[in-house]
C-alpha cells in the first residue's frame, strides 16, 4: 500500500497591492500519496500555478501549512511550460545542470544522466544542441534535466502547452511512461481534460478564483495500463469528462 508523502492543509494565498488585495487560493486540502500522478484542473486565473510555486517553494502561503512525510528532507523537481534550456549548451550540459547548482556533479551522476538520455531516446543527440531537436525532443531532454536531480516529488506546470496537437500527444505519452517507469509522485496541472483523465490517478477541480475545491475524481479506467489513446477510448472517460466539465463552470460570454 503506498504511504502519504505530503499532507497540504487549509492553504491560501492572498496577493496585496496598495489599493486592493485578491485571493488566489482558498482553503486547499489533500494529502498526496507516493507514486500517484494528481493533475489539477480549473478556469483560467483560478490559482493551479501558485499551489505549484508554494509547493515549489517560490512563493510562501498566507496561510496554511504543508507537511512533508518523509524522513529525509525532501527533493521536489519543477518542469515550466517551456523548455528553457540554454541554446549554448549542449543537451548534456543542460541536463547536468541541476546537479551543478547542488554541486553533485559526481561521475556516478552524470552517469547515471547519461544513462537516463540512452533510455529515453536521446542518446544519439546528448552533444547536440537545442536547437537541433524537435519541440517533443526538447521536452523530453527537460523533463530528464528535472529526472536528474533525482526528485521525491515532480511538479509540471502545463508541460505541453507549447507544442502542437500531434506532438503533445506522443510526448505525453512519452514522459507518462517515463514517469511511470521512474516510480515519481506527480503533481501536474492543465487546461485539457482529456489530458488530465488519460494521466491522472486523481483529478482535483477547482473553482474559479479563489480556487477552493470542488471535487477530487479518483480515475479508474477500465484500459488501464494501455496508450493514453487507448484510455480516451475507455467507456467510463466520457463520464469523467462530462462531469468535470460540469464542475469546471465555464461559460464563454
Amino acid at each position: 500500500m503506498s504511504k502519504k508523502i505530503l499532507s497540504i492543509r487549509n492553504l491560501s494565498k492572498t496577493y496585496h497591492t496598495k489599493e486592493s488585495e485578491t485571493i488566489a487560493v482558498k482553503d486547499f486540502s489533500i494529502d498526496i500519496m507516493e507514486g500517484e500522478f494528481v493533475v489539477i484542473v480549473g478556469p483560467s486565473g483560478c490559482g493551479k500555478s501558485t499551489i505549484l510555486s508554494i509547493l515549489s517553494g517560490l512563493l510562501k502561503p498566507s496561510s496554511g501549512e504543508i507537511i512533508y512525510k518523509l524522513t529525509k528532507p525532501l527533493s521536489i523537481g519543477y518542469m515550466l511550460q517551456n523548455d528553457h534550456l540554454f541554446p549554448w549548451r549542449t543537451i548534456l550540459k543542460n541536463v547536468l545542470l541541476g546537479l551543478e547548482i547542488q554541486g553533485r556533479t559526481t561521475p556516478e551522476n552524470i552517469e547515471k544522466a547519461k544513462k537516463q538520455l540512452e533510455t529515453y531516446g536521446l542518446g544519439k543527440f546528448m552533444h547536440q544542441y537545442p536547437y537541433q531537436l524537435s519541440g517533443g525532443m526538447r521536452q523530453r531532454a527537460a523533463l530528464i534535466r528535472t529526472l536528474a536531480i533525482d526528485p521525491d516529488i515532480l511538479l509540471l506546470d502545463e508541460p505541453f502547452s507549447a507544442l502542437d496537437y500531434q506532438t503533445r500527444l506522443a510526448v505525453s505519452e512519452d514522459i507518462v511512461s517515463i514517469l511511470r517507469k521512474e516510480k515519481k509522485t506527480v503533481i501536474m496541472i492543465t487546461h485539457d481534460l482529456n489530458e488530465a483523465i488519460s494521466m491522472a490517478s486523481r483529478v482535483v477541480v477547482l473553482s474559479k478564483r479563489p480556487g477552493e475545491i470542488r471535487n477530487i475524481h479518483e480515475i479508474k479506467l477500465s484500459s488501464e495500463g494501455e496508450s493514453m489513446l487507448q484510455k480516451r477510448k475507455a467507456p467510463e472517460f466520457m463520464d469523467y469528462y462530462n462531469r468535470i466539465w460540469r464542475e469546471l463552470d465555464v461559460h464563454v460570454e
